[in-house]
């Protein structure tokens, strides 16, 4: 409530017959704020038509509402409406009990608050109200001010306890400071003594260099002498070297010659040998075989779309497809393809079934150049039912569950008999490493990228 709320202590009708009101004493904060609390708590019990229209609307607000955000409204009812304010102390009297009966009769009890004892008189206006209010007053304002007093009193208190702790920690911290004092007297009585031993042993070591620079201008003397003796000793050195670099020359066109004799002589051997040996396998009636190693682990550590095919291949361990092109000419090759590693690296914005298909067809058309043994190795996890069967001379695997295609190319490559060219196809590097240590040509994906392309 922003202003005083007005009152009058004649009855109803006399006041509202007679313009010449008596101004209100100004009531304390917590007088005014208890009689909108006793006036909202009351509005609910009042019959519907006693109620002020204005206040119908705040009457229907919860409880814990009411009289925080109705309270202007029920502050200017109060005091525009002696009817209602009458009706309003009527029913707050009655239900204050004792309190309201003492109060009525104009007594103040005197354990009774006087802010309550205050919003009473103020209601039910009873003979000597405004004397209860001026009580009232006296009594909130004499204990503001002992609150006041009572928290100067504890300021002072506290103020002397934290100087009293002050004043502790003080003589702690000059206690500290002259044993630091002490502590750093005897340091530098330390440091002082170490002052003189260095001081003495800075002497001992300007004499010690002294002498050292006299040995040092002697072996100076002695270097350069040694130094002299040395470079005529590599002047002479150096014209054996010349001389043994001349026989040098005279010895390796000698083992040139010797070579070229040497490797004629091969040639002639290596020539017999193979008539031997064309002889031998007809003599043997030695044919080709249906089943090649590779056959073997397909059989017992891949799977196979369709029948495995015989074919050559090619191998080696640069990009380059010129020298792909030299291994695939070896007799008897075998190439051995990373199937995705290939495809994904070529083909990648193919989906998987197109890149096989499209990997697959280059393969066969490099067999029917070639002739050469060509296998192909997919991961089986990507497997897909219903391949179609594989060109002549290509066959293509698929690993198990659980294994790797890379794990299966090394198989292939350890069941080949030492001696045979073997190619294997893959960019990667620990599947190089891991058949080239078996005697394979590693090559690049790209190799057989530019060949297929090429083709």
């Amino acid at each position: 409530m922003s202003a005083p709320l007005p009152f009058d202590d004649r009855p109803v009708e006399e006041a509202a017959t007679d313009a010449d009101f008596v101004p209100e004493p100004v009531l304390p904060e917590p007088v005014r704020q208890r009689i909108t609390a006793l006036a909202a708590a009351s509005l609910p019990g009042l019959p519907a038509d006693e109620i002020p229209v204005a206040l119908r609307r705040v009457a229907r607000f919860a409880p814990n509402r009411r009289a925080r955000l109705g309270g202007r409204e029920i502050a200017a009812q109060l005091a525009s409406d002696p009817l209602f304010r009458q009706r309003v102390g009527a029913r707050v009297m009655t239900e204050a009990g004792d309190l309201g009966a003492a109060v009525t009769d104009g007594m103040a009890p005197a354990a009774a608050d006087p802010v309550e004892v205050a919003a009473l008189a103020y209601l039910g206006r009873p003979v000597g109200w405004r004397d209860l209010i001026d009580q009232a007053g006296d009594a909130v304002r004499a204990e503001a001010d002992s609150a006041a007093v009572a928290g100067q009193v504890r300021d002072a208190e506290h103020r002397a306890a934290r100087a009293e702790h002050d004043r502790a920690v003080a003589r702690v911290e000059a206690d500290k400071l002259r044993d630091e004092l002490a502590r750093v007297r005897e340091e530098l009585g330390q440091l002082r003594e170490e002052s003189r031993a260095t001081g003495k042993a800075l002497r001992e070591a300007q004499a010690a260099q002294k002498r050292a620079s006299d040995l040092l201008a002697t072996e100076k003397g002695r270097a350069s002498r040694i130094a002299a003796d040395h470079e005529a000793e590599v002047r002479r050195l150096k014209t054996r070297l010349a001389d043994a670099e001349a026989a040098a020359a005279t010895g390796k066109q000698q083992a040139k010659d010797a070579r070229a004799v040497d490797d004629a002589r091969l040639w002639l051997l290596l020539e017999t040998i193979g008539q031997a040996a064309s002889g031998l396998r007809r003599e043997l009636a030695l044919g080709p075989q249906d089943r090649l190693p590779a056959d073997f682990v397909a059989d017992t550590s891949a799977e196979r779309p369709g029948s495995p095919e015989r074919s050559r291949a090619r191998a080696q361990d640069t990009d380059d497809p010129g020298r792909l092109d030299q291994l695939l000419a070896l007799p008897r090759a075998h190439l051995i393809v990373d199937g995705y590693n290939v495809t994904k690296r070529g083909f990648a914005e193919m989906s998987l079934e197109q890149q096989r298909k499209r990997l697959i067809t280059g393969l066969g058309g490099i067999a029917a150049q070639t002739g050469d043994e060509i296998t192909v190795v997919f991961d089986g996890a990507e497997r897909v039912h219903g391949l179609p069967p594989a060109p002549r001379g290509v066959r293509v695997l698929f690993s198990h569950k659980g294994d790797t295609a890379d794990e299966l190319i090394r198989q292939l490559v350890r069941a080949e008999p030492p001696g045979r060219p073997i190619v294997v196809v893959s960019s990667d590097r620990e599947v190089a490493d891991g058949v080239r240590r078996h005697g394979a040509y590693p090559m690049g994906a790209d190799s057989l990228l530019r060949r297929l392309a090429r083709s």
